[in-house]
């Protein structure tokens, strides 16, 4: 079909509260309308072949190099928030297209070793700069607007993806997936109920899966759980998936907002809370943690000390379009020095991190 057919049909079956690929709010930089993908595919494919997404599969979830292949990575998560929001927004009449480019885009700028590594990056910039922070939604909207690069239709390579403005949005707002109603703000929330669906979405596909993955691991049990989590959600962590699906679509059905039930929603706390106390804080592979905060620490210190040892990563950054001598705009902008080694580290996989600290502090042989 062509993408004028995708638009009628859109026009047709989407709900009134969809987002219409035909009026979206454009991109940055003006582009021709594609012959046979819609406005949200073309945002698709662009992330999908981004080298940020590939990366997702060598970073942490939540288990530090783990030993077992069944364990979540941040590419796996990403691909079950996409499949969770698809599944709302199909059941919804909402854009499926809309939540796809979203969902796959929503971590690329994440950090390596998970929440631990995000964690560092900012206790390191705010030691450098006090007003300066890492925040990996904010990051993720830098990847696609300014740090990955593609090749335009003519063979000319640009930095940028230029995706459409309610992809960017809904990258920006993904986080948190529930509100708390008392301190609800509207203006956290994304624009359209796409951007919303995957905003819950993420929550609720990292409860169910860190939950799966702490019961393969043995670090909890299924019957750790609480009894009213039992109760309400279901005994097996399939059926408390469904469940909490099911809450956001009947919940959501005909409205200006993405919800669930708020009695599911206090359970859905409570898992939290549960996770936090068992597997976030107080489980054995969690304190690698602080070995992820002195290797993120180390690298920090070296490379502000010594900016020109990421001389090559410099080199195909879009500072180096910016100015004839990035390097010497690094060695005298402490501003500037700090976003670009916060934009290396976190687009370090963990291996890569692994093997780079090992280069940096193991003797080689000289003869």
């Amino acid at each position: 079909m062509l993408r004028e057919d995708f638009e009628i049909l859109e026009e047709k079956l989407l709900s009134s509260f969809a987002s219409i690929s035909a009026r979206s709010r454009g991109r940055v930089a003006l582009e021709e309308k594609d012959t046979y993908r819609t406005e949200f595919q073309r945002d698709v494919d662009r992330i999908i072949y981004s080298k940020a997404f590939r990366r997702l599969q060598y970073k942490t979830q939540v288990f530090i190099a783990p030993k077992g292949d069944h364990y979540r990575n941040r590419l796996t998560h990403t691909l079950e928030v996409m499949a969770i929001s698809r599944s709302i927004s199909r059941a919804l009449r909402l854009n499926p297209d809309l939540t796809e480019a979203i969902s796959l885009g929503h971590d690329l700028g994440h950090s390596p070793f998970g929440h631990a590594g995000e964690d560092a990056i900012n206790e390191k910039c705010k030691e450098y700069d006090p007003d300066s922070h890492f925040y990996h939604p904010e990051q993720s909207l830098r990847v696609v607007d300014l740090l990955e690069k593609r090749i335009k239709s003519d063979g000319t390579e640009v930095f940028g993806l230029n995706l459409t403005e309610e992809t960017r949005e809904g990258i920006l707002k993904h986080s948190k997936g529930l509100t708390n109603l008392a301190e609800f703000n509207k203006e956290d929330l994304p624009v359209t109920l796409e951007g919303q669906v995957v905003r819950i979405s993420d929550r609720i596909a990292y409860i169910h899966h860190d939950l799966d993955d702490a019961i393969r691991a043995k670090i909890i049990r299924e019957k750790d759980l609480p009894q009213g989590v039992i109760k309400l959600l279901g005994e097996t962590n399939s059926k408390r998936l469904s469940t909490i699906v099911e809450s956001v679509i009947e919940k959501s059905f005909n409205s200006d907002r993405i919800q669930m039930d708020k009695e599911i929603e206090i359970v859905m706390d409570e898992v939290k809370d549960f996770l936090t106390e068992k597997v976030y804080i107080g489980s054995t592979p969690k304190k690698e943690g602080q070995k992820v905060r002195r290797l993120i620490s180390y690298f920090f210190d070296y490379f502000f000390k010594e900016p020109d040892k990421i001389g090559s990563y410099i080199q195909n950054h879009p500072i180096s379009l910016a100015c004839k001598d990035p390097l010497a705009v690094l060695k005298e902008n402490k501003e500037e020095r700090i976003k670009i080694i916060t934009d290396f580290i976190s687009s370090m996989t963990d291996r890569y991190a692994i093997e780079l600290i090992e280069r940096i502090i193991t003797p080689t042989p000289s003869i």
